[in-house]
């Protein structure tokens, strides 16, 4: 017979965030334990965000998990991790007696729904956003308080550095059961509001080799990557720190150029080889490097992620000019308006001087679109019951009519 009491329910949202550091390779699969530490850039939500709503109920007979509406398998070992772990950081808690009699019982079933609303799996770190949104979403309705870097990292590693703002370190930890490898903030989203963010979609198709499997693949064949993540690696985190504290962007751009470039070359050294990269990816980093070239500076940064699309850094004062540069090289096929989404961007000319240094043939439709987006903050609880993408009966909202 159903119970009178209504699920418990909560809704959150969790940021995307960028490596400007990379992460690729683990030591340890089970626990998700890097090769090595990572930093990166938190995207505001307002661009990108999962949004995740977890219900919990005597009433449901299972657990049940829904990904941008469509029921997906709930045995699948990651999430099951990140449950196990909470639910066992919740049993912990209740065993000391410190826990609040609203949270409901551990025997109870949980529904979860998530949605993005950006490309899922095309390289935008889309699982980081969401298995960050799942564990901070979980721990608040099961009552768990803490550093949640262990749940998040069981079910993707890059996800521990989505459960804060700003600039990010996620610390590669020494200790073999990885209590010590944990995401801590660098400096918050207010740190330096000059900073932009352009993600340039140039494939929102999922990846050819998933990064589970590519990185698997990577620590078993490339010597470069075990020297990158032992040599190299230790003093681009110390030196990367240092341009975020002080606002350095030439260094902060190149740096995460070269990062970019080294992470890319590991791929490539994997065997068989593996390329994330296309033949607009590559025009990019071309466009980017004459850009600065025409400067005389370095006003302009690349990073790519285990995908084709192009993250770019760059500064307030110089977003309106590079977006303009994109449009040329990369004219829209369709629906020019809609070419760019985000932050608005006021339009600009492009000088014939610059397109005479760019000297690049415009390529029609190689970018589907930009976001404009800046640095924002880490996970957000939404008190707004209409947020809930689980109805009273614990199953999926329908969509509203178009």
């Amino acid at each position: 017979m159903p119970s009178s009491k209504s699920p418990v329910v909560v809704t959150c949202t969790a940021p995307v965030n960028i490596a400007v550091i990379k992460y690729w390779g683990k030591r340890d699969e089970e626990l998700i334990l890097p090769l090595n530490s990572s930093l990166s850039v938190t995207l505001h939500q307002d661009q990108l965000r999962t949004t995740t709503t977890a219900a919990i109920s005597k009433d449901f007979s299972e657990d049940r998990v829904w990904l941008n509406g469509r029921e997906e398998d709930v045995e699948q070992p990651r999430l099951q991790a990140c449950l196990r772990e909470i639910r066992r950081l919740a049993r912990k808690r209740r065993s000391t007696g410190d826990e609040d009699p609203r949270t409901p019982s551990l025997s109870d079933r949980v529904h979860v729904a998530s949605v993005n609303n950006f490309p899922t799996a095309a390289g935008l770190a889309s699982s980081a956003a969401g298995f960050a949104c799942l564990a901070y979403t979980l721990a608040r309705v099961y009552g768990v308080e803490g550093d949640l870097s262990e749940v998040a990292r069981r079910g993707s590693g890059s996800a521990c550095r989505s459960l804060y703002g700003g600039f990010v370190e996620w610390q590669m930890g020494q200790r073999a059961d990885g209590k010590d490898s944990v995401a801590q903030q660098v400096a918050p989203e207010s740190h330096w509001p000059q900073l932009r963010v352009l993600i340039l979609v140039v494939s929102a198709e999922q990846k050819p080799v998933g990064s589970t499997a590519g990185m698997q693949t990577s620590v078993q064949t490339s010597a470069l990557l075990k020297f990158r993540a032992e040599a190299l690696v230790p003093a681009h985190i110390v030196e990367m720190a240092r341009c975020i504290q002080e606002q350095d962007f030439p260094g902060f751009a190149e740096l995460t150029m070269k990062d970019s470039n080294q992470f890319h070359a590991t791929c490539l050294d994997t065997f068989p080889p593996i390329s994330y990269l296309n033949d607009t990816s590559r025009r990019i980093m071309q466009l980017v490097h004459r850009f600065n070239a025409y400067h005389g500076q370095t006003k302009v940064a690349y990073t790519f992620d285990a995908g084709p699309n192009a993250v770019i850094f760059t500064l307030d004062d110089t977003m309106a000019e590079f977006v303009a540069v994109v449009r040329h090289v990369f004219p829209p096929e369709v629906n020019g308006d809609k070419f760019l989404k985000g932050l608005p961007v006021t339009p600009v000319p492009v000088s014939d001087e610059l397109k005479a240094t760019l000297a690049m043939e415009p390529v029609p439709g190689g970018v589907q679109y930009i976001i404009a987006t800046q640095v924002g903050p880490g996970p957000q609880v939404l008190d707004d019951p209409d947020a809930h993408l689980l109805g009273p009966d614990g199953l999926p909202k329908p969509k509203p009519a178009a």
